[in-house]
């Protein structure tokens, strides 16, 4: 049976970034089938909307999908809403998981290999907000259901690694109904993980601790803001943004993406690092299952990144093609 990958380039150098990735996943040899759609900011000037009916379509009909990047307008737009945001909410994809390990470039600590699982539909991204004159009001939201089911994902996720830890960002100490709902109840959930470490650790000294001993975390799980933000940060320790990965899962679909933006000032250069998709599709065959698949394309990746070529942003000259070749090259001879 051929896996159906649904294939949305999006705005940028998403359209330079998802064909290396299509080329990387071609050369594992295993049967895909590749299916285009569309979304995005361009979709939206051409459209009217940032994700057309048929996209959405599309990606249920396929095993996963795969999004490039999208750009948002700096200024409101009337009838725009975020593609990434908008399949989010639709798909119900409620785990954002962002995993954050040690490369062999410049820049990258030593010995940090964690995971962010952050709930996706949420807390303040609600976006309910209202102004008064001067003051102005934001609503964040924390359901039991939705801190129930994302403390399983994280709890299952660590569950399958060595160190089996998890630990539980909050600010409950400040915020005891929403973030005391989200600490209480995955803390109850955890009972039913009895080989799992869990312990809570407050936002505060979370970061402060990725900064000085990142290697001492595993995994974390938090709320949807907070989330957003400590993973950026873990992205910061291991190179950029532009090697970091990320998933969206629901529990029948999942959308993969590369973190970084569209870089409209590089987009159509030819010189867009992969890596972030390229790792990202590698993500993408490890939820369908295809585990040592997974493994060699992030080990080919590794071994381009210690040994060149490397692109620009990583203080080397070659183009995304070249990069995409190498690792390509790499893969077929592991």
């Amino acid at each position: 049976m051929a896996y159906r990958i649904c294939l949305i380039e999006g705005d940028g150098i998403g359209h330079e970034v998802i064909p290396a990735a299509r080329r990387v996943l071609e050369a594992t040899g295993l049967p895909l089938e590749f299916v285009e759609a569309e979304a995005g900011w361009e979709t939206f000037e051409r459209r009217g909307t940032s994700v057309p009916e048929e996209t959405v379509e599309k990606i249920l009909s396929c095993h996963a999908t795969l999004f490039g990047a999208a750009t948002s307008p700096t200024r409101k737009v009337p009838g725009f809403f975020g593609a990434i945001r908008y399949l989010r909410r639709r798909l119900d994809l409620y785990a954002n998981v962002r995993p954050a390990k040690s490369r062999p470039v410049p820049g990258s600590r030593p010995g940090v290999d964690l995971i962010i699982v952050r709930e996706n539909t949420e807390g303040l991204y609600v976006e309910q907000e209202r102004r008064y004159l001067d003051v102005a009001i934001a609503d964040a939201v924390i359901s039991k259901k939705a801190s129930e089911r994302i403390a399983r994902a994280a709890l299952r996720i660590a569950e399958g690694r060595p160190r089996k830890t998890l630990h539980i960002a909050h600010k409950a100490n400040v915020l005891p109904l929403t973030q005391g709902l989200f600490l209480d109840t995955v803390k109850e959930v955890a009972k039913d993980f009895p080989l799992v470490n869990v312990q809570d650790i407050i936002v505060d000294n979370c970061a402060m601790q990725l900064v000085m001993r990142p290697e001492r975390f595993d995994v974390i799980v938090t709320t949807n803001l907070l989330g957003d933000i400590l993973s950026d940060l873990a992205a910061g320790l291991v190179g950029g943004l532009g090697l970091a990965p990320s998933g969206n899962i629901g529990d029948t679909t999942a959308v993969f993406e590369p973190v970084h933006g569209s870089a409209p000032d590089i987009a159509g250069k030819g010189i867009a690092n992969p890596t972030a998709a390229i790792l990202s599709a590698a993500m993408m065959l490890d939820y369908l299952g295809e585990k040592e698949a997974a493994k060699r394309v992030e080990k080919a990746v590794d071994l381009v990144l210690e040994r060149g070529p490397r692109t620009p942003d990583l203080g080397g000259d070659a183009t995304t093609e070249a990069f995409t070749e190498a690792v390509v090259e790499a893969l077929k001879n592991l």
